[in-house]
């Protein structure tokens, strides 16, 4: 007789579909493999809704080919503790319904945090993804929601070896802790592949990639953190540098939609060349900078420019890890990162919002000078393999 096991899996904003859809695939894969005497696994795909705009969330689970939620929440925006509150009630009900057998989630956000309280509260097995990161900035609503959700989950994933040392600092016992690797690189290695098929340097050829220019003569900017676009005063001087080095090489920034609000409220947009869905210039360019401001990108669109790109400059913790196996010069915009390996064994650099530490790092970064980097440990894109064969392993149904 098969016997099954109901996972509920939950995704809340874009950077947790990333690190979904290689578990979805996993357990396709691990129930094909199955006897039918065998343990069945039942994915319950939960989407919180927390991030809801279309560019940042329905996107993403067609390209990652993730199917359709089962469960969306549709919670939407609001304060930390509004967002948190209206999510753990929702999902509650969710819970006491479908009784699973464990609950995954993925990251740091408010969603993660949310439904990890409220399984463990109904004695819910909770399994935590990225577990054991720390910025150690207690400031940072994500480190908070970290820290808290490690403490009540029964499975710790670690990314890194790291991670595991500060788990065992934190009295958490070595026995609910597995270092696994890092599950963006799945993705990561995964639609690596296909970016061929993406359209973004047809899109960009007519206003970037003429006269001889190369692809790799660019840099992304990402920002979205609320210590650099909630603060006018940083927010502009973050810009203001790197419209002077847009003087030196383009820069593309695909903007979040709460940071382009921001960058409206502050009236901070003179300096940037701003192009709609089409691709086509809103205002009038400047002629001696190629600082351009994009919508927002899908996933294969966003690695395939990262692939070419000379440059990153983020706030994001992803693409820190992403830009450590793509090999690309990464300038992080933060006074901390809860992942030192990147720091070590990457091409990432900190560098806060001090112009002078921006472009110091952009002038090593662009240098011919040849930089030693190697993949972090476990990188390999096997990540959710290792995770589906150890719950699988270890949970009843």
């Amino acid at each position: 007789m098969v016997k099954r096991a109901k996972w509920i899996l939950v995704a809340g904003a874009r950077p947790n579909f990333m690190k979904i859809a290689p578990l979805i695939r996993e357990i396709e894969r691990y129930n094909a493999h199955q006897r039918t005497t065998r343990v069945m696994i039942t994915p319950i795909l939960v989407h919180t809704g927390q991030h809801y705009d279309k560019s940042l969330s329905e996107v993403f689970f067609k390209e990652l080919n993730i199917p359709k939620p089962d469960i969306d929440l549709g919670v939407g925006s609001g304060s930390h503790g509004e967002q948190t509150g209206r999510i753990m009630i929702a999902f509650e009900h969710i819970v006491m319904k479908k009784k699973p057998s464990v609950v995954v989630v993925v990251g740091d956000v408010n969603s993660t945090v949310a439904c990890a309280l409220v399984a463990a509260k109904l004695h819910i097995p909770v399994a935590h993804v990225e577990a054991g990161l720390r910025s150690f900035d207690r400031s940072m609503p994500e480190e908070i929601n970290r820290v808290l959700t490690d403490q009540i989950s029964d499975f710790l994933f670690t990314p890194s070896r790291d991670a595991n040392r500060n788990l065992l600092k934190e009295g958490i016992s070595g026995d609910k802790i597995y270092f696994v690797g890092n599950i963006m690189i799945d993705s990561l290695k995964l639609f690596s592949q296909h970016t061929i098929n993406s359209t973004i340097f047809t899109k960009l050829n007519k206003i970037l990639f003429k006269d001889g220019m190369t692809r790799n003569q660019y840099a992304i900017l990402t920002l979205h953190r609320p210590a650099i676009v909630d603060r006018k005063d940083t927010l502009q001087r973050v810009l203001n540098c790197l419209y002077e080095l847009s003087k030196q090489i383009t820069i593309l920034f695909p903007v979040h939609p709460r940071t382009k609000k921001q960058i409206d409220n502050f009236g901070l947009k003179g300096n940037i060349t701003w192009l709609n869905d089409d691709f086509r210039i809103l205002n009038d360019r400047r002629n001696n900078n190629d600082f351009y401001g994009l919508p927002p990108l899908g996933y294969l669109d966003f690695i395939a420019l990262m692939k070419e790109a000379q440059v990153i400059f983020t706030d994001s913790g992803g693409i820190q890890e992403e830009t450590a196996v793509l090999g690309v010069n990464c300038i992080t915009l933060r006074e901390n990162t809860e992942r030192p390996i990147t720091l070590k064994d990457g091409a990432n650099v900190l560098v806060g919002s001090d112009p002078g530490k921006i472009k110091r790092a952009f002038i090593q970064a662009v240098s011919p000078k040849h930089i030693s980097r190697k993949v972090p440990e476990f990188w390999d894109g096997k990540t959710a393999e290792r995770i589906v064969k150890i719950l699988a392993n270890r949970i009843q149904p």
